[in-house]
């Protein structure tokens, strides 16, 4: 315990915020096809998913391995350093919650953590080949993967389904949801908690207190998966509006066949150690859920608009890690106070801005787009 100095703390409890935003953040892409298609009451899917997320938790550690001694060189990287990149990730996280948008959480930790070594260390500090490997492949191939798998499965649904009482087969395929979209969430928790342990074991590594190559110990695992499990009960009800709603009117078959090919894209990737982001998994089984029904309506606006946003996650935690970084080195303690304070300001603005247009369990499938409001809500009883 003689290696956890203030700054460990520090980084440990930020990784662990990041966690609790990374919950949240990516709620929907376990629940958002079974509460809009009404398998699940807002409140009991929220509820699952935290559960299983943390139990997800503790079935791999090969993604966190790939965090902790994969994309960095962890002889060369400083809790200071980590703790700049991770404030880099937790504000494109909120902000892209904000305007519900379905960004990459994971990409927005990679790009956090990248920004910040490259500042601090310089550009031999990161192993791009290991990025382009383990992140930039995974983000490519698998929504494409997902979205041709849960075209397929829609298609085959609703063929064998032809002739069956449509209430029949509603009913059954909301009963199938509720298994899918468990298993998406303790997919989810499989491959998302880990990259918080393996930020968490990449600081311990570089206090000393861990040696090099060290999986993750039994309390960070716990923690991590706690962290996520309790962000993902919270909700994160603006995300789940745009992708239960905004990219497709989902069905119950297409529901099920979206979440049936999430859970084995991702479980398959979390096995082999790849880091993928979850989001743009659920987000391409979607889409090919869409197209894979006759008449189904695909909005490729808003896709367009989420597509746009999983090009720039990375680049633009990267920046925010990379200045974070440079701030926190030159600055030293003082440094590293100022971007806490920075940070903690604006993630409070970002939740005082969404208050002006809340969007919670009663109201989230009530629209298909998350809109911000610039002023205030009129009082009632005002002049029109």
């Amino acid at each position: 315990m003689d290696h956890i100095t203030f700054l460990v703390a520090v980084v440990i409890v930020t990784a662990l915020a990041f966690d609790f935003t990374n919950g949240f953040h990516d709620t929907a892409n376990a629940m958002a096809t079974s509460i809009a298609t009404g398998a699940l009451a807002p409140r009991t899917a929220v509820l699952i998913s935290g559960v299983l997320n943390v139990v997800g938790a503790f079935l791999s550690t090969e993604v966190a391995r790939t965090i902790s001694g994969g994309i960095v060189d962890d002889t060369l990287v400083s809790p200071g350093m980590i703790f700049a990149g991770l404030v880099g990730a937790i504000l494109w996280n909120l902000l892209t919650w904000l305007v519900g948008l379905p960004s990459s959480s994971s990409h927005a930790l990679f790009g956090g953590l990248i920004g910040a070594v490259w500042v601090g260390a310089g550009s031999h500090g990161v192993d791009f080949d290991k990025v382009v490997e383990k992140v930039l492949v995974p983000a490519v191939a698998s929504p494409v993967v997902a979205g041709v798998a849960a075209l397929l499965a829609t298609y085959l649904a609703y063929r064998l389904t032809d002739r069956a009482r449509k209430d029949s087969v509603t009913r059954g395929f909301r009963i199938g949801q509720v298994a899918s979209a468990s298993l998406v969430s303790l997919a989810h928790g499989t491959n998302d908690a880990q990259k918080t342990m393996g930020v968490i074991t990449l600081t311990l590594i570089s206090a000393g207190a861990l040696g090099h190559d060290a999986g993750p110990p039994l309390w960070v695992i716990a923690s991590a998966g706690l962290a996520i499990g309790l962000g993902t009960y919270l909700g994160g009800w603006r995300i789940i509006r745009t992708m239960g709603k905004g990219l497709t009117e989902i069905q119950s078959p297409q529901g099920f066949a979206a979440e049936t090919a999430s859970t084995t894209v991702i479980l398959t990737s979390a096995h082999l150690g790849f880091a993928l982001s979850t989001t743009q998994v659920a987000s391409g089984s979607i889409i090919g859920a869409g197209l894979g029904r006759r008449l189904a309506e695909v909005r490729w606006g808003v896709a367009g608009r989420m597509a746009v946003a999983w090009v720039i996650t990375l680049p633009a935690a990267a920046l925010v890690g990379g200045l974070a970084a440079a701030v926190v080195q030159n600055g030293g303690d003082l440094g590293t106070a100022v971007v806490a304070l920075v940070g903690a300001a604006l993630a409070a603005g970002i939740v005082v801005i969404s208050r002006r247009n809340p969007v919670h369990a009663r109201n989230v499938n009530d629209a298909h787009e998350v809109s911000i409001r610039t002023e205030p809500p009129a009082k009632v009883g005002a002049a029109a």
